[in-house]
């Protein structure tokens, strides 16, 4: 099952379910177009999961094109407990009451698992439950009792997420559960792990000791706190996701907007890939084709350059997965065919840092866009060359080619990048030869065409890209090796 360069650069992360979860479905994702894959920890168990990862490498071993696995924690979601009949009916205007007692819940109270709440919220905080369905406002608090005014009634059932907006919550981002799991997805080799539910830097923190230089760090941008602390919190990660679902429950929905277009930027200033995800194209869960809203959601992301775009349910759970994971293939596609996209993609501004490795990634977008180039390829050995070079949002494919496969597996959530794992070169006339013949197999450029190589002498040292260089294709440069 070869799966060659997509022909677009935004990249696929689709979630992994009940609806996607054989060989078959996780084969024919690939082939529509996905470039990652998402595992939820939220549910099922390990041994599933680990069957997940080896269906994936399998595929990556038959294709020969490193693929990306996320790992996504669960994180310390606040939920109510159970309810006599399993649910109630609240009232808009009544009283209603989250306590410390275990007894089944009714019409006027239930149980409220997490002690650190009553501790945290105040007279006024609003408490939102079930994706805001139900909304609350705090009236009174006791050490046993949060006494609210109900704004919004209706059905509670049993074990229903609860979030508190207003507040700063007090636990920590990894419970036990997540760490279990993070040592799990450390075993099977994860390439990124999500972090859910980050409200401070001391969270991204936290996880980064447990983690080490094991796997990538991406944080998920859920909380309002996080927002109040996103400088610090993206200086520590490695990648961000926009995961509007818990965000667009604790802020105003027309909040969501800029905010993602603020995260995405500055994602793109400091060169770390960042992911849009939630509800993109949530009608097709049950549809065969999405709305002209959602599909003008997702060209959005594109044109603000995200690095990814990511299905969840729709490839999880829907009856559709396929033809999702195509129909984003064909807006990614669309949306990079449109003559404007170039203008429309540099709105966020990236200054080269004052190094020479950033200097030569500017000096490589500048000579893209000014001589008539194919593609621009890069070694590297920790994928920071590839990062910078795709920083600059260049309108021709980057071809990374890695010695590391752990490396060249978390090229598959970078704008426009196509990950070759391959061994080092030792000088610069095998630089040169290896680059021209690496393109003509993977058909990114061919005879007479151009491309720009960009490398570090000392070569196999990290650090060290000091090197660019525009070669030209002659076309037989396989003759004496093959095509393989």
């Amino acid at each position: 099952m070869p799966v060659g360069p997509r022909g677009r650069k935004v990249r696929i992360l689709a979630t992994l379910g009940p609806a996607s979860d054989t060989p078959e479905m996780i084969g024919k994702l690939m082939r529509s177009g996905a470039d990652a894959f998402r595992i939820n920890m939220s549910h099922g168990d390990q041994q599933a999961k680990a069957r997940l990862v080896e269906i994936i490498r399998s595929f990556e071993k038959e294709s020969k094109r490193p693929t990306t696995i996320v790992f996504d924690l669960q994180g310390p979601k606040l939920r109510v407990d159970s309810f006599t009949g399993g649910s109630a009916t609240v009232e808009t205007g009544g009283r209603f009451t989250l306590d410390q007692s275990t007894d089944p819940g009714d019409a006027t109270r239930v149980h409220l698992p997490h002690p650190e709440l009553f501790q945290a919220v105040s007279e006024g905080d609003r408490l939102l439950i079930d994706d805001g369905k139900i909304r609350l406002r705090v009236a009174a608090v006791t050490a046993e009792r949060i006494e609210t005014i109900v704004e919004v009634g209706g059905r509670i059932s049993n074990n229903k997420g609860v979030n508190v907006p207003d507040v700063l919550v007090p636990i920590p981002a990894l419970t036990e559960k997540d760490r279990s799991d993070l040592q799990f997805a450390l075993e099977q080799d994860a390439d990124y792990i999500a972090l859910s539910f980050v409200q401070r830097p001391e969270d991204v923190e936290e996880a980064r000791r447990l983690i080490g230089d094991k796997a990538a760090l991406m944080v998920k941008i859920e909380k309002p706190a996080a927002i109040d602390k996103l400088e610090e919190i993206l200086s520590l990660a490695d990648a961000a996701m926009v995961a509007r679902g818990d965000l667009g429950v604790e802020l105003p929905p027309e909040g969501v907007p800029p905010l993602q277009k603020r995260i995405v930027a500055r994602c793109r200033e400091l060169g770390k890939p960042v992911v849009v995800a939630t509800q993109m194209l949530e009608s097709m869960i049950n549809s065969p084709t999405p709305t002209r809203a959602e599909v003008n959601d997702v060209a959005n992301a594109i044109y603000d350059g995200a690095d990814a775009v990511m299905l969840s349910a729709e490839s999880a759970a829907g009856d559709y997965p396929c033809e999702a994971v195509l129909m984003m293939d064909r807006i990614g596609r669309s949306v990079e065919s449109d003559p404007a996209y170039q203008s429309r993609v540099h709105f966020t501004a990236t200054p080269a840092e004052a190094t020479t490795a950033d200097a030569l990634a500017e000096s490589a977008g500048l000579i893209s866009n000014t001589v008539e180039v194919a593609a621009t390829v890069c070694y590297t050995s920790t994928g920071s060359t590839a990062r910078r070079i795709a920083r600059e949002r260049p309108p021709v494919p980057v071809m990374a080619m890695s010695a590391s496969l752990r490396m060249a597996r978390r090229m598959g959530l970078v704008w426009g990048v196509h990950a070759v794992h391959t061994r080092d070169v030792s000088n610069f006339e095998e630089m040169v030869g290896k680059a021209k013949r690496m393109v003509l197999r993977h058909k990114i450029a061919g005879a007479g065409q151009r491309i720009v190589i960009m490398a570090g002498i000392p070569f196999a040292t990290s650090g060290s890209t000091n090197v660019i260089h525009v070669a030209k294709i002659v076309g037989d440069e396989l003759d004496d090796y093959g095509v393989s």
